[in-house]
């Protein structure tokens, strides 16, 4: 395959785009150290169409491909192993980077660009340490990570029951409808247990239950 005549049907840039939001989370994860770059291999002349903290490598959208992409193309092209093995490099300024890059593929399975990773390992370690620890004025989220949906629902639950009965606001004869409105809008009843478990909590029926979401609904 030539892959300097591909050329990006609009499915494939769709696909393509639909990384972006994936590139701006691990950026903002990892932190400023970590460049995010996704490539299109519409025009390889000005291969970058996404780009997160591109101050590591100097670049920005409509930059080249880099000699190394075009090689893993071509390993693509033998193996078809998306995931490429990560790999140490050094950027213009004789930064050491830790990189990784895996291909995307179109609907049949053929590459139209590339997603790459560069973390800077000299910058300053308390600059990097810094994204992975919670600022003062940040208190952190509570997420519960369980195995099974039932402990999500009933965690929801438990913490929905107790914001609504320390809230003044919410009158008595109001209470199963706003625990069940305010699970409802976070997404629990998505959990196919969840009309079961909030009725039995809630000492009402599951048809109760069904009446609210269709009003929330409406």
């Amino acid at each position: 395959m030539n892959i300097t005549s591909k050329k990006l049907s609009k499915e494939d840039k769709k696909k393509l785009e639909s990384y972006f939001p994936l590139a701006d989370t691990i950026a903002s994860l990892i932190g400023e150290h970590c460049e995010i770059v996704i490539h299109s291999l519409d025009e390889l002349e000005r291969s970058v169409v996404k780009i997160s903290n591109g101050s590591i490598t100097g670049r920005k959208v409509g930059s080249p491909i880099t000699d190394l992409g075009l090689k893993m193309l071509a390993q693509y092209e033998k193996n078809k192993n998306q995931v490429q093995e990560g790999y140490f490099a050094k950027n213009a300024n004789g930064d050491e980077l830790k990189s990784a890059t895996f291909v995307i593929t179109g609907l049949k399975g053929q590459p139209i660009g590339l997603f790459c990773m560069n973390i800077n390992l000299s910058a300053p370690f308390n600059e990097v340490l810094k994204a992975f620890l919670p600022s003062v004025n940040t208190p952190p989220v509570q997420e519960l990570f369980s195995s099974n949906a039932s402990d999500v629902i009933n965690e929801s639950l438990k913490k929905t029951v107790i914001d609504v009965d320390n809230d003044k606001d919410v009158m008595l004869k109001q209470r199963n409808k706003e625990i069940t409105r305010r699970l409802f809008e976070n997404g629990v009843f998505e959990l196919k247990e969840a009309t079961q478990l909030v009725a039995l909590e809630l000492k009402i029926s599951k048809h109760a239950i069904y009446k609210y979401i269709r009003e929330f609904k409406s």
